[in-house]
């Protein structure tokens, strides 16, 4: 008779990754952002880094990300962004500042 094979019951928790710049995302800084804003409609959502998401928050309106920014990649082809993504990427992984408004 075969020996039956058990399932460990202990599963180590998966390490999210912020969608927007790559980098693990702690407990702590995670915040689910809209891709679509719910005010729009929007219903599906990405995990970021609490610094991303007010970032994005900070530069565009709504309906910008509503109508010009529903994805990421939609997002990373805005230059302030990229340069955010590009200084943002080499702090680690519980890194927050306070995140200033455009000034627009």
């Amino acid at each position: 008779m075969a020996k039956r094979v058990t399932e460990p019951w202990y599963h180590p928790p998966v390490e999210e990754r912020c969608a927007l710049c790559g980098r693990v995302v702690p407990d702590d800084q995670r915040d689910k952002h809209h891709l679509v804003p719910k005010s729009e409609g929007g219903k599906e959502t990405a995990v970021l880094h609490r610094i991303c998401h007010r970032q994005i928050h900070a530069l565009f309106t709504e309906s910008e990300l509503a109508h010009d920014y529903a994805t990421i990649d939609a997002l990373m082809t805005n230059d302030a962004i990229r340069r955010f993504v590009k200084w943002v990427r080499n702090k680690p992984p519980g890194f927050f500042e306070r995140t200033r408004r455009s000034k627009r």
